[in-house]
């Protein structure tokens, strides 16, 4: 139905952080190819069809340079199949070395840490298997001024591949990083819901009108503002590099049954930063899983842990690993900030142990697990059974990682285009 629309660009958000570290640090993708390749080709069919640009932002979840390399190779893969030629595609690399961040602080640069992380250090960076800079919307203009017809983009912020080609096409900055921070997430932002289907942004001159191209579902004033707030702490605030939208004045006016025209954002200018991303190894991971339904041990549940993680130090002492016990149907999620005081009849314990070597991390998950079953409590009369096992034995995982870049560092938009984001125009 889109494409019935004659859209100016098509465009698609591929990657974030909210996948977790794992993904990042081992370089790998998370969604199966399969998936990527079934988008990517609508995508590109329609593009050629129309004869419109292609973008695609974070490629391949995570926006490595090994992700846009997947992404040209399943298009080009793609085109042959379909007998499609004659056009551009462009690759913008995002990867970061570690050589370029140490010269950085090695030149007293202060790499600022998010959300209450402290400064970016030798260590973080010693820690750190791979690096992306998220980029902004220069590159992307880049590769459209000199024809790129199809472009895979390495991590950039979400709003950046919609805002690109609207700063192109000489729309302000407000209008522009707005559109994309309201497209980003597809049809999101109309109800009901529906996982990701397609939307179209219409853009004026002072706004956006906003449909939803599936039938049943409709763009209303509720659900666009709904989208736009969530996923930061200040919830009127888009940051970009060198700046933020203002949404604190946004209008919503619903124009029909099915579509939203948003005016009144602002864009305010703030020095040119860009945001860094970093994953590192922590070890390998395994996984046991118990559950409890006796009250008295439920009331006693941290006594019932204390009792199995005694056991496991007794054998491997208290460093060397990571031992977590999360207990679902027990603040498993919000964790102490849980505001629902109540205690459940059940409780699942997901036991998660991290070590050095595989072995060792199913040894102490198997340990921690079994021994939950033999719980000695004062006035537990029984020997054994204190919990159910849904399996024997103890799984392992993937390799645990963790986030040790998450930090903003001072730039430019001439460092960005000539330093840290590399534009590769190839002919197909």
């Amino acid at each position: 139905m889109g494409v019935s629309k004659n859209p100016d660009y098509i465009i698609a958000d591929s990657g974030s952080v909210d996948i977790g570290p794992q993904a990042l640090g081992a370089d790998t993708h998370v969604s199966p190819e399969e998936w990527q390749r079934h988008d990517l080709e609508l995508m590109f069919l329609a593009s050629r069809e129309l004869n419109v640009p292609m973008i695609i932002g974070s490629a391949s979840d995570t926006g490595t340079n090994r992700g846009v390399l997947q992404f040209v190779r399943i298009v080009k893969e793609i085109a042959k199949e379909r007998n499609i030629t004659n056009f551009k595609i462009a690759s913008i690399f995002a990867g970061v070395s570690p050589e370029f961040i140490k010269k950085k602080l090695e030149s007293n640069v202060r790499i600022e840490g998010l959300y209450g992380r402290p400064d970016l250090s030798y260590r973080d960076l010693e820690r750190t298997k791979n690096i992306v800079a998220v980029m902004g919307a220069e590159p992307i203009v880049k590769a459209l001024e000199v024809g790129a017809d199809v472009i895979i983009a390495g991590r950039s912020c979400d709003s950046a591949i919609f805002a690109a080609p609207l700063l192109k096409e000489g729309y302000s900055e407000a209008v522009a990083w707005y559109a994309g921070k309201v497209l980003e997430c597809a049809s999101f932002c109309a109800e009901p819901f529906m996982g990701k289907e397609s939307i179209i942004g219409t853009i004026e001159r002072d706004g956006i009108i906003v449909e939803p191209m599936h039938p049943i579902q409709r763009c209303t004033p509720s659900s666009i503002l709904a989208h736009t707030i969530y996923e930061r702490p200040e919830p009127y605030e888009e940051h970009v590099p060198g700046g933020y939208v203002d949404m604190r004045d946004c209008k919503y006016e619903q124009i029909d049954d099915r579509r939203t025209r948003v005016t009144g954002m602002r864009f305010v200018k703030t020095p040119y930063k860009i945001k860094l991303e970093g994953a590192g190894k922590v070890g390998e991971r395994a996984f046991g899983f118990a559950g409890i339904r006796d009250p008295y041990l439920i009331k006693n549940v941290d006594a019932v842990i204390n009792w199995s993680r005694g056991k496991v130090e007794s054998k491997y002492g208290k460093e060397g690993y990571m031992l977590f016990y999360h207990l679902y149907g027990k603040n498993a999620i919000l964790k102490e900030m849980e505001p629902v005081k109540k205690d459940p009849h059940e409780i699942g314990i997901l036991i998660e142990a991290v070590a050095d070597t595989a072995e060792k991390a199913l040894d102490i998950a198997h340990l921690a697990t079994r021994w939950l079953f033999y719980a000695r409590l004062p006035l537990v009369k029984g020997t054994a059974g204190t919990c159910a096992f849904p399996f024997e034995e103890a799984l392992l995982g993937k390799p645990a990682y963790e986030f040790t870049i998450h930090h903003l560092m001072p730039s430019s938009e001439k460092e960005a285009l000539e330093e840290i984001f590399s534009v590769k125009v190839e002919e197909v």
